[in-house]
């Protein structure tokens, strides 16, 4: 007796996320580290100098992380309130910080005690950073003014007071001392220069602006607020160039890579974009588990560094070659359990006789009914609620089987009510895709033979019919559609493909048509 063959279930590619140079780049971090800090973490800043060490603001303390450590190579507490914007000099030996108490302190990395104190704002700051000469530094608070100090004398240089809202952004020109740039709660960028009196260019970006970036050249500047990611274009006076909006809640920190081909923008939505430079098109996500406040990169894409507002600072390291090698080659490995089986390497003589053991056949629940030549059972086994959602296939290989066997329509027949609905709510959801349509549309032709006596007394059938009608009239029309813009396609492209000229007697023969007009043009008949 021969064996029963079961049920083939086609394989169809499965429609999976698409591997490209940024997907391998951008995953090749090892896991998180995670630190808790004390508060939410507003912002991140990294060392320009080796060994490139990480200055976390939290809450009334900026730790300074080493670049593998988890715990803090130092600490300033001097707060007496929040902390906000620790930022590094070029130089890494000094760092200056605002507070919610509105005095500015400046920090020798080497030592603990504040080297200088800048008071003369009312309200919290903000912003805070060092101008490339290194002994000035600009500051931007709630009280709406910006102002530039200097440090040896800690005293204020010049005050600007053009914001009508918060400043809450701001960054220095690393190739001019004087140039200077703040976002606000207002919804403008300012543009000052310290040998002006007023800023020298506004823009508006729509939003209370959370972050700026200048790119290396300084030609570009981006915004980032609200839900949008602009960039704007300073030498043609602050000109807009594009406005991206692939956050869906409020983006609060960017920066760029270190071959500057890439940005990344954090978001509230707990979601970190990679986007080409090129043309700002996302090219790679990281999610997180809660909203993200503040984010840095380190130099060489070595390490990604991301704050959350429940005070985790998350850090992911690149993983180094070996590592990436040992990866692969442990994922190649054979498992631990293995079977040693008494004599599998054993090799077999000429004169020997293999006696082969009986291998017990396993057959899926619906094979089993189909072996006992019960189709009913077999369909309602493949129409179970799991199987029937997550692999439509199976359903549709048993009832292309059964139509194949001449039993289709004998175990569509005979149901009630809820198995008929059930039927066509299968029936329903798949049938346009055109890898179930074939033999769906079968099934249901013969759903409507069987039991078009019994239409108009159900009407949750009656429902499902009539969608069901709606579903393929759609579907018809969209093909119709598509034929028509097929025709119109092969027409252009026709007229696409290069004509040869007919070849004329003579040698300059500017009236010789080509071999499409020769072949419709008709002969005039001139009138006498």
């Amino acid at each position: 007796m021969a064996l029963f063959k079961p049920t083939k279930i086609p394989v169809y590619p499965k429609l999976g996320e698409k591997v490209t140079q940024d997907t391998l780049y951008w995953k090749n971090y090892k896991a998180p580290v995670q630190i808790k800090e004390f508060g939410s973490v507003t912002n991140i800043d990294i060392s320009p100098v080796p060994p490139h060490n990480f200055a976390v603001t939290a809450f009334t303390r900026i730790h300074i992380y080493g670049p593998i450590s988890q715990e803090p190579v130092k600490t300033f507490t001097q707060f007496k309130n929040t902390a906000f914007c620790g930022r590094f000099r070029s130089d890494g030996q000094l760092l200056v910080a605002g507070c919610e108490d509105a005095v500015v302190r400046l920090f020798d990395v080497s030592g603990k005690v504040a080297l200088r104190k800048f008071k003369g704002h009312t309200k919290a700051v903000h912003v805070t950073d060092f101008t490339s000469q290194q002994y000035h530094i600009i500051t931007g608070s709630d009280d709406y003014s910006c102002r530039l100090w200097d440090i040896p004398n800690a005293t204020e240089l010049t005050r600007y007071q053009e914001h009508t809202d918060y400043v809450r952004c701001g960054l220095t020109s690393k190739l001019n001392r004087d140039l200077f740039i703040t976002g606000s709660y207002d919804h403008s960028l300012k543009v000052f220069d310290a040998r002006v009196d007023k800023s020298v260019m506004t823009m508006d970006h729509g939003q209370p602006v959370e972050s700026l970036l200048l790119y290396p050249s300084e030609s570009l500047l981006v915004s980032a607020g609200g839900r949008y990611v602009k960039v704007w274009d300073l030498l043609k006076g602050g000109q807009l160039l594009v406005s991206l909006r692939n956050h869906h809640k409020t983006v609060t920190s960017v920066c760029l890579s270190s071959s500057g081909q890439r940005m990344l923008s954090a978001s509230l939505d707990r979601h970190v974009k990679v986007y080409d430079t090129t043309n700002y098109k996302v090219v790679h996500n990281f999610d997180y588990a809660t909203s993200i406040l503040s984010l840095a990169l380190a130099p060489d894409d070595k390490a990604i560094a991301v704050g959350m507002t429940d005070g985790i600072l998350s850090i992911k390291h690149r993983k180094t070659p070996d590592e990436s090698n040992e990866l692969s080659g442990q994922q190649r490995q054979q498992p631990a359990h293995r079977a040693v089986v008494k004599g599998r390497n054993y090799i077999p003589k000429q004169d020997d006789y293999l006696v082969s053991k009986p291998v017990k056949q396993h057959l899926a629940k619906y094979d089993t009914h189909l072996k006992k030549f019960n189709v009913s059972k077999a369909l309602d086994a493949a129409l179970e609620s799991w199987t029937r959602q997550k692999k439509p296939e199976i359903p549709v290989a048993v009832m292309k089987e059964m139509d194949r066997r001449g039993t289709l329509k004998n175990a569509l027949a005979g149901r009630d009510e809820q198995e008929v609905s059930q039927l066509l709510h299968f029936v329903i959801g798949n049938v346009i895709d055109p890898r179930f349509a074939p033999i769906l549309i079968v099934a249901a032709e013969m759903i409507l033979d069987i039991y078009h006596s019994v239409i108009g007394q159900s009407s949750v059938v009656d429902r499902q019919l009539m969608r069901l009608q709606d579903i393929l009239e759609k579907e018809i029309d969209y093909q119709q559609e598509l034929l028509e813009v097929l025709g119109m396609l092969d027409t252009v492209f026709a007229f696409c493909v290069p004509r040869k000229e007919v070849a004329c007697p003579g040698v300059d023969r500017p009236n010789c048509l080509t071999e499409g007009e020769a072949s419709t043009s008709r002969p005039q008949v001139q009138a006498t």
